[in-house]
């Protein structure tokens, strides 16, 4: 049945009321631009500075001595290819998931195009005794000064979207491959400024982790018409071509804006590559980003990673061992069979931190399971021993999985390995998440840990394997400590 056809929005609510466009909607680029301006201005000035008065670099002769007003015209050139330089890379327009660090990395291009630029204009006409070391100076504090102005533009904003100001509302119309592919986008980037309010679909009527389900497609009238949405977020599959066309459609006049998740037959999205001939695209695929060298890259950054920290931290080991033993009768560590990459099981260790016999008593708490989903979790459960909790608190525990690492069933950075229980009961799409080999930490790790439902994980993994990276790797590493440190929904 069609959108409109099958579910109007009840007579007796209020209409859906067309969103215009802010009046001053389009002054924002002018702002950023001239803002960019003045501080590209300022970071020459402070350049200018560094290099003639303050003599960090070296004393300035006097007949060497050019005056900041000599520089004006370099100065203000400086600027202004900095800033058209950036607009011709769209940084001043709104694009939708893009990071700060993705602006940083342009403001650093643009900056540095702008510099070569005059330094090989002045080489050229050479307008006076000029010094070289001004533009080095100049580059690094546009970047910095530009950069920084955007994270503490980052850092407030994301403040406020903290206490519900400044979030656009968004829901999502399909819950299949294509939905969750943007669900998991969501999860695993929560800076980019949106609440999804909850889903429509017709085929699943219950919610995605903090994905509410909101009913069938043909509800989205009403629910647009009960909240106030900013955006929809078509994805649905490409046989649903006609009812797609209806949603824009409607979207398109109640003024709401709309886009599109287009579905390649099913394809994974970030392996579609478009070529164009003459302005008609060509749609390929690419090979999968964990695949091939990149596994080899992977495989070798593990073993050095883990045979490294296993080194480093082996007083740290041995005291956690002797204190277990002391602590409480039993082995030092905890084996249990795990679930890794292609359903292959292997054996999982970790630091002893409940009772030795914490695995007898596992079926009585089945009914205190405070985590959704086919994973168990308790806040106090009754099995921890007293040094358990202090290196669970610290994720100490998960240390002595540097030796699976080694044996090659883990890599340090993955998803969570699953007991076989578990994977009894996943649903089809939770099992693409043993498509890679489980990590120590990963996304969910960093983004919440125990405080996030079975679904949530499962969309983080599903987004790490679809974008992972050596980088990738580097930055959940990097936000493993912090999170570590301030035992972020560590129980």
């Amino acid at each position: 049945m069609g959108l409109l056809s099958s579910e109007r929005p009840p007579s007796s609510a209020a209409p859906v009321v067309a969103k215009p466009r802010p009046r001053t909607a389009w002054l924002r680029p002018w702002r950023v631009a001239g803002v960019d301006f003045v501080l590209a201005n300022l970071a020459f000035a402070l350049a200018w500075w560094i290099r003639y008065d303050s003599n960090v670099v070296s004393e300035v002769a006097a007949e060497n001595y050019v005056s900041l007003p000599d520089y004006l015209v370099i100065e203000l050139a400086f600027a202004s290819i900095l800033v058209l330089v950036s607009a011709l890379k769209n940084l001043y327009r709104p694009t939708f998931g893009r990071t700060w660090l993705d602006e940083a990395v342009t403001v650093f291009s643009s900056a540095t195009i702008a510099s070569a630029v005059l330094v090989v204009a002045i080489f050229y006409y050479r307008p006076f005794s000029y010094s070289r070391a001004i533009f080095p100076f100049a580059l690094m504090l546009a970047v910095a000064l530009l950069a920084g102005e955007r994270w503490l533009e980052t850092q407030v904003a994301a403040g406020l979207r903290r206490r519900g100001i400044g979030l656009k509302q968004v829901v999502i119309v399909g819950a299949g491959s294509l939905g969750r592919r943007i669900m998991q986008s969501f999860v695993a980037q929560p800076g980019l400024g949106y609440q999804v309010v909850g889903f429509v679909d017709d085929g699943r009527g219950e919610d995605i982790g903090r994905f509410q389900a909101l009913g069938p497609v043909a509800a989205l009238p009403r629910v647009m018409n009960e909240r106030t949405i900013d955006e929809v977020i078509v994805a649905l599959p490409s046989a649903s071509h006609a009812e797609v066309i209806r949603i824009i459609e409607y979207c398109a006049r109640q003024g709401v804006n709309f886009r599109l998740v287009p579905d390649f037959y099913e394809l994974s999205l970030d392996r579609v590559d478009v070529a164009y001939l003459h302005g008609v695209p060509l749609i390929g695929l690419r090979e999968p980003s964990l695949s091939g060298l990149n596994r080899v890259f992977k495989r070798a950054s593990d073993v050095v990673f883990a045979a490294a920290a296993l080194t480093l931290l082996s007083p740290l080991l041995l005291a956690v061992a002797a204190a277990i033993k002391l602590d409480s009768p039993g082995p030092v560590l905890f084996k249990q069979l795990r679930v890794g990459r292609g359903g292959r099981q292997f054996w999982f260790y970790k630091f002893r931190s409940m009772r030795a016999d914490a695995e007898e008593e596992f079926w009585r708490l089945m009914e205190l399971n405070e985590a959704s989903g086919p994973i168990f979790k308790m806040r106090r459960d009754p099995r921890v021993t007293k040094v358990g909790r202090i290196i669970r608190r610290a994720s100490i525990d998960e240390l002595p999985q540097l030796i699976n690492v080694l044996q090659g069933d883990m890599s340090v950075v993955g998803p969570r390995p699953p007991i076989p229980r578990e994977v009894e009961r996943y649903e089809d799409w939770h099992l693409r998440r043993l498509s890679v080999s489980p990590g120590i930490t990963g996304l969910w790790q960093v983004s919440g840990r125990s405080e996030l439902s079975f679904d949530e994980m499962v969309l983080l993994d599903l987004w790490y394997i679809e974008n992972w990276s050596l980088g990738l790797d580097l930055k959940i590493l990097l936000r493993t400590i912090p999170a570590v440190l301030l035992e972020h929904g560590a129980y």
